[in-house]
């Protein structure tokens, strides 16, 4: 997990070779005011989904994992909190990982929590299970996926 703001992001563009497009895209274009949806960059290797999620409860958000992409969270605006766990002391399965959906989810709890804030990226690996748009209200943010 990467947690930084994204006037730094070019510190930690060299992590992986998608990471440079992908942040040039966000820095020169408007997203907040773009339409939601999907923003495709490179077929299924890059895109972003453009959205705005309403948050849920701390108690009632599931951890969420995934193997073929990392994720790139940038909140645009609102408030949002993301719990982490390590995906190795993930036991308790909702759902097994499905290869379609890249895709598995927990019921255990975070021991960590990220409080974002627009302007903020948090960056996910598989190694990382997440627990999303943990909050109260609407935010509208970006959820990048960058296939490894």
């Amino acid at each position: 997990m990467i947690y930084g703001k994204l006037i730094h992001a070019d510190r930690i563009e060299s992590l992986h070779p998608l990471f440079p497009q992908l942040f040039e895209y966000v820095r020169t274009h408007d997203l907040l005011h773009e339409p939601l949806g999907r923003i495709t960059l490179q077929g299924d290797r890059l895109f972003i989904n453009n959205s705005e999620p309403e948050c849920v409860e701390q108690d009632k958000q599931v951890l969420e994992m995934h193997h073929k992409y990392i994720d790139v969270h940038i909140l645009l605006s609102g408030r949002e909190r993301i719990g982490w766990l390590a995906t190795e002391e993930a036991k308790q399965v909702i759902k097994p990982f499905d290869e379609e959906s890249d895709c598995a989810t927990f019921a255990d709890r975070p021991s960590t929590y990220i409080d974002m804030r627009p302007g903020d990226f948090l960056i996910v690996y598989p190694e990382d299970a997440h627990a999303p748009v943990i909050g109260k209200g609407r935010i509208r943010k970006l959820i990048a996926k960058v296939m490894i």
